[in-house]
């Protein structure tokens, strides 16, 4: 049996959850998200506790299972406590600014880049403007989004410059050797 997929999600307080056939709701104080169950996967909601059982343990089963089970925890966290990403710029004149749900960036093009936040993730921008902190409920769309970002400007590996994940260690390679 799935080791994931057999222990039920806890549902905490604040958290409205609405199962209508293979579509689950969950709406808290972050926001709401929905899911599209597999239709092999039962969900069931006892004692406070969401509960996926799967029909055979066959290997594709097995996999839904523990899938399905991970996406639910995902989504109750989500609108309970939400997501929070942090990406940090590095390189002498690399900036960002947030005007409205739109991230302008600086990035030694001969252009400033636009980048439009969706619906649901929220940024902030440090005083300094090399720190950028986005938040959400959706786990998902908050790691793509954080990823495209960083797909703007992503480090270079010789000087480290460029957008990255905060706590990304880079390892850098050592330029051309001089002339001897």
């Amino acid at each position: 049996m799935s080791r994931i997929g057999k222990k039920p999600v806890e549902i905490p307080k604040g958290v409205e959850l609405k199962i209508d056939k293979n579509l689950l709701t969950a709406k808290g104080p972050k926001g709401s998200l929905t899911l599209q169950i597999h239709p092999r996967i039962k969900v069931s909601i006892e004692d406070g506790k969401i509960i996926l059982q799967r029909p055979t343990d066959e290997k594709q089963d097995k996999a839904l299972h523990g899938t399905m089970r991970a996406l639910v925890a995902n989504m109750i966290e989500g609108v309970s406590k939400g997501y929070e990403r942090v990406l940090e710029i590095f390189g002498v004149g690399y900036r960002a600014q947030l005007q409205g749900n739109r991230l302008i960036f600086s990035l030694g093009y001969s252009h400033p880049v636009e980048f439009q936040l969706p619906e649901g993730i929220k940024a902030t921008v440090d005083s300094k403007q090399t720190t950028i902190t986005l938040s959400g409920a959706d786990k998902h769309l908050l790691g793509q989004i954080a990823a495209n970002i960083r797909a703007l400007r992503p480090p270079d590996p010789y000087k480290g410059k460029g957008i990255r994940y905060a706590g990304e260690h880079l390892k850098l390679k050592p330029g051309k050797a001089g002339k001897k």
